[in-house]
């Protein structure tokens, strides 16, 4: 496969950015060999710079759950190209996507529009110390909720991919206020709660962790979280960036029957376009400026293009509910045949394929995983044309653009991958 353009842009961009890429697990630091630079998606697949095609399971880690160009985001953002692109001002539209989020995510009583995920889980942990005037956060280990200062502590995605230990630049003043337990034990949050219950202000959870590779919850524990959180007085936090309007059409908090008292959102919500949201009941809401006394605000929050791009991507899903069984049919098929000495782990259109042959249940399980092993597979994968997670502790997504034959090619290159392993 020819690379000779993704190499240069490369070699220039090592020049003026870090690394070359803006989002350090771009850069291939987890399987070797050098990132491609895409120069355009349409459906299913994305073309390099060296004009190459690959069938694209990244999906812009999780937004493009219709694929690449969906008409009615394109026409939306076409509609308000024609109109202005930014105006520090209130519009309409922010109003229909405040009211389309809570339809469709009734927990999210009120909506503060934000642009980026880190930006809400910052916003929603600063509003839970605020309403529950205490300090002490709950998270869990792998679970990645942004480059928030305070919850960079055993964090996934991009940590654990690079192998780094809880970031520098972040004071040991801001994590002390994190407690970090495994994730999926019960027995670990219940022991935190009896000590430290009356400190705690907030435990916050990706519901399907999905920054450690995709790992979903056991049974009884998100149960034990809101059970625990209500009886101490603290607020249960979704982080549904990734699995909002993912694994189901109200969330994985739909999915799980669980109300959170916070949730962030962020990904699908935008079409594709920097947008993510925090919400959740009335009265914690209510806290927020300029009717409280927390503090948040940003210039570009609740820009025109990318609230058109979100006002058609929930509309799309309020109207074609069948959307979630496509998903589900095209992820199950994907993920249906067995592979040697691998753990599947998938929840609806979410899935990680493990290199291990063990459960994997939490971020300890997943770091058993043999990453060797994966980057050669990753590498099979992307030279045969399928695109890849450039780390083995990514969940990949499945879009409706992806037809069945596009299952059965990917699936049919695995299996040349085992059966030459095997040889």
């Amino acid at each position: 496969m020819n690379t000779v353009n993704s190499e240069r842009l490369l070699e220039r961009a090592r020049k003026s950015i870090p690394g070359g890429v803006n989002s350090p697990v771009r850069a291939f630091r987890g399987v070797g060999g050098s990132p491609r630079f895409i120069e355009r998606g349409e459906g299913s697949r994305i073309f390099d710079a060296d004009g190459n095609s690959y069938i694209d399971y990244v999906c812009s880690w999780g937004p493009l759950l219709l694929g690449h160009r969906p008409k009615a985001v394109i026409d939306a953002l076409a509609a308000v190209l024609a109109t202005g692109t930014s105006f520090g001002a209130p519009t309409e539209r922010e109003i229909d996507l405040a009211e389309l989020i809570r339809e469709l995510m009734p927990s999210m009583e009120m909506v503060r529009l934000v642009n980026s995920g880190t930006e809400a889980t910052m916003s929603a942990l600063r509003l839970a110390r605020g309403f529950t005037g205490r300090d002490l956060c709950v998270k869990f280990e792998g679970c990645y909720h942004g480059h928030v200062d305070s919850l960079l502590v055993k964090a996934g995605s991009g940590v654990a991919t690079l192998g780094l230990p809880d970031a520098a630049g972040v004071p040991q003043a801001f994590a002390a206020t994190t407690i970090a337990l495994p994730f999926n034990s019960i027995a670990a949050v219940e022991a935190t709660f009896a000590a430290h219950g009356g400190r705690i202000a907030s435990a916050i959870v990706e519901p399907v962790a999905g920054n450690m590779g995709c790992v979903p919850p056991v049974p009884g524990f998100l149960e034990a979280l809101r059970s625990l959180c209500t009886k101490h007085g603290a607020l249960l936090i979704f982080d549904e960036v990734m699995t909002g309007f993912r694994v189901a059409r109200g969330g994985a908090q739909a999915l799980f029957g669980i109300t959170p008292d916070l949730t962030t959102i962020g990904k699908v919500i935008g079409g594709g376009l920097p947008m993510a949201a925090y919400g959740g009941r009335r009265d914690i809401m209510e806290k927020i400026a300029p009717v409280g006394p927390v503090y948040q605000a940003g210039t570009l929050s609740g820009n025109p293009l990318a609230v058109a791009a979100g006002i058609a991507m929930l509309s799309h899903l309020r109207e074609h509910p069948e959307v979630y069984d496509v998903l589900e049919s095209r992820a199950a098929q994907l993920c249906a045949r067995p592979l040697e000495g691998i753990t599947v782990n998938r929840t609806g259109a979410m899935f990680t394929f493990f290199f291990t042959d063990q459960p994997v249940t939490d971020y300890e399980s997943a770091k058993r995983s043999d990453t060797q092993r994966f980057a050669r597979f990753f590498h099979h994968m992307l030279e045969g044309g399928v695109y890849l997670a450039p780390s083995q502790f990514e969940a990949g997504f499945v879009s409706t653009a992806h037809s069945e034959a596009d299952i059965r090619q990917t699936v049919d290159l695995a299996a040349e991958f085992f059966a030459r392993e095997r040889r």
